[in-house]
């Protein structure tokens, strides 16, 4: 294997991680740590203080980040994993596999920024002389085709839509038949985070939108317009997002997969829009035929299609040049890097500097290469006694949840049947995939980042497309191996557990159950219970989007997720600004089940004398819900936590570990917390 070959040449330079860790060459990362407990808080009166106050008082945030905390140490020792691997791999030894040559020289390229310092913005100048060209609009669909190739994988995407020009396409699973591949049309050209930008009139939104305004006339500039006309072109930007942000689906409504369930055929996306030639668009693209398209959005492709006849053709061209600039910033120049980080790191999230270069680079071989990159990255730090231990961990959170299924009191035994054969359905993927992607097609330049990029994304873009009409890849993984992170994909009813967040101190081998059951045993419930949260639930055991609920249970459901909504809504995050319970409904859900569902896992690997022995003067399920709330340690500047509570569906990290508690009577046992107290909710909800 090729990844064996990478750790050999590692080993050459006298990288291992045994010697890393006894040396300097790793940063450190965080463990279960009991002197970290601040014993002057009560932790019936504010737990995530009681266990994350000293965590928070002696970790700043770094000046070149915007949140910090165990997952960020955690994210930078495997980053500095990958960097020794790459930087092996990118010294030109004709030696080289295949799979060196091109994660080192990608990794090369990139950081090779007096090259891109001068080729500036020629480095894409045959790009943005083609959108100048253009003569009419209706050569709009034919630029925009070759723009979605380049810039697919650098723009990606958020809750709120695509982040490519005009809108997204890709392959979906069919919504209805979770075997189906079909074409997919989302909305999307926003450069903001979230429709909602450009409408709020509050002071700090109405600061936001001058700042982007400033933004795109410093980037125009550096295009090689004067001032009056980067102003011109940036006015044109705003008043053209906007309109799109009007026809755009706001992001609560986008969380109900029924409200984006449209199957058009051919015929009817192009009565949607008259303006846009399909053809122009699709035939560079070569997509194989597909059974429908799967519309998210029908209204926003009516104000695509309204747009393009409201604008100008030398508006559509700034608007086109904008987004390709904007999308690949950070693959040129200094002042393209240094102005994008201005406004999207330093004044939207609050950033004070750019991350050095080598983590930048890293992430981006790690975007467009991850699971040649990632093969390094498994057999370096995670091996076989962790799987098999995680597998473990695993069955015995199903075991509970299905136990828990059969015991709720507010489900019918019709309901339970179905929620049992889901929930048994659900397939573990742990650490890696079983067969790794093949890179071979892709070619990787030596002196060439923005080039580099760009091929690596129509690669990506090409393979999305590639799946369209065929059998639905049930192997194929969401994000790679070194991802600190963890998902459940609700079409494939699978949870997905990367390698890169199987390490301390979320997953820690040499501790007793208690601790690993508080921090990745309720990771593991989490995923497993965004199965059943107010999304998830929607879609069957085979990922098809089917009410398998009686009509009284579904209502019973509603009512107890109201609860999770009252309550989280209610959290004030900062001055004026409370979390959006219904945004945050889903992974609240999960929070709550989840950790309920690890509780009860752990309960039953206790003998009965295990019970009541302390370790360190505290019982095991004192040690659960600690290590749960250390897990969730961490802070963040006022300007990101602001952007995450108005347009990300995850509760800041105070909440996840306040909210759940105080819902747990359980919690409530272990500590002895009475009536009145913070962490004693005087109407605790519970759905799972």
């Amino acid at each position: 294997m090729h990844s064996l070959k990478l750790v050999v040449a590692v080993a050459l330079l006298g990288f291992s991680l045994a010697h890393a860790q006894e040396g300097t060459k790793l940063p450190p990362i965080d463990h279960f740590n009991l002197d970290q407990i601040d014993h002057s808080i009560d932790p019936c009166v504010n737990f995530y203080q009681y266990t994350c106050k000293k965590w928070i008082a002696t970790n700043p945030i770094p000046s070149d980040q915007a949140f910090w905390g165990p997952d960020g140490k955690l994210q930078l020792w495997n980053e500095s994993v990958l960097k020794a691997v790459l930087e092996a791999a990118a010294k030109n030894d004709p030696s080289r596999s295949p799979v060196q040559q091109k994660i080192g020289d990608y990794y090369e390229s990139c950081m090779d920024q007096p090259a891109k310092n001068a080729k500036g913005i020629s480095a894409i100048k045959p790009e943005l002389d083609s959108i100048k060209a253009m003569q009419s609009k209706d050569e709009i669909a034919a630029e925009l085709s070759r723009i979605h190739r380049q810039i697919y994988s650098l723009a990606g995407a958020s809750d709120s839509g695509a982040r490519v020009a005009l809108f997204g396409f890709a392959s979906s699973q069919d919504l209805d038949d979770a075997t189906k591949v079909v074409a997919a049309v989302d909305q999307g050209g926003l450069g903001l985070p979230d429709r909602d930008y450009y409408f709020k009139e509050d002071e700090k939104s109405v600061e936001t939108r001058k700042q982007y305004v400033d933004y795109a006339q410093k980037v125009f500039v550096l295009m090689g317009d004067d001032t009056a006309t980067a102003s011109t072109h940036a006015k044109t930007i705003m008043e053209m997002e906007t309109a799109l942000a009007k026809s755009s689906m706001d992001i609560v409504k986008r969380r109900d997969p029924a409200n984006l369930n449209h199957k058009l055929s051919e015929a009817e996306l192009r009565a949607l829009t008259p303006s846009f030639s399909w053809d122009a668009y699709l035939k560079p693209l070569s997509p194989p035929t597909t059974a429908h398209y799967l519309v998210t959005s029908p209204d926003f492709l009516k104000g695509v299609d309204h747009l393009i006849n409201a604008r100008s053709l030398d508006d559509w061209k700034v608007y086109l040049s904008w987004n390709l600039v904007n999308n690949s910033a950070k693959q040129l120049s200094d002042s393209f890097v240094n102005e994008e980080f201005e406004f999207y790191g330093r004044q939207l999230l609050g950033q004070k500097e750019l991350e050095p270069q080598w983590k930048r680079c890293v992430r981006a071989v790690d975007r467009d290469l991850g699971e040649a990159l990632g093969q390094a990255y498994v057999e370096l730090a995670f091996g076989p006694d962790a799987k098999a231990r995680m597998i473990k961990l695993v069955n015995g959170l199903t075991d509970s949840m299905s136990e828990d299924i059969q015991h709720l009191d507010w489900m019918s035994a019709e309901t339970k049947k179905e929620a049992v054969v889901k929930l048994r359905g659900i397939e573990d993927k742990i650490g890696y995939p079983n067969q790794w992607r093949d890179y071979s097609s892709l070619q990787i330049v030596r002196g060439d980042a923005a080039g580099n990029a760009y091929r690596s994304s129509e690669f990506e873009f090409n393979r999305q497309l590639q799946k369209i009409g065929k059998p639905v890849d049930r192997a194929e993984w969401g994000m790679t191996p070194p991802t600190v992170n963890a998902y459940y994909d609700p079409q494939l009813n699978t949870i997905n557990f990367p390698a890169g967040i199987l390490q301390p101190p979320y997953f820690e081998k040499q501790m007793d159950d208690a601790v690993n059951y508080g921090e990745i045993g309720a990771v593991i419930g989490h995923e497993m219970t965004h199965g059943f949260d107010d999304e998830g639930r929607k879609f069957d055991a085979k990922g098809n989007l089917r009410d398998w609920w009686t009509e009284e249970d579904g209502k019973k459901f509603e009512a107890r997720a109201q609860c999770i909504d009252d309550e989280y809504s209610s959290f004030e995050v900062l001055p004026g600004l409370k979390l959006n319970g219904k945004l945050t409904l889903g992974e609240n859900t999960a929070d709550n089940g989840g950790t309920r569902i690890a509780y009860m896992a752990f309960e039953k690997t206790l003998t009965p004398d295990q019970k009541n022995a302390k370790t360190d003067g505290l019982t095991p399920q004192q040690r659960f819900f600690i290590a749960y709330g250390e897990s969730w340690c961490g802070t963040m500047t006022p300007e990101l936590l602001r952007l995450l509570a108005q347009s990300n569906p995850h509760s800041p990290n105070e909440y996840r570990v306040n909210g759940v508690v105080s819902n747990m009577p359980e919690f409530q046992k272990a500590f002895g917390c009475k009536k009145g107290q913070a962490m004693v909710r005087e109407n605790s909800c519970h759905v799972w």
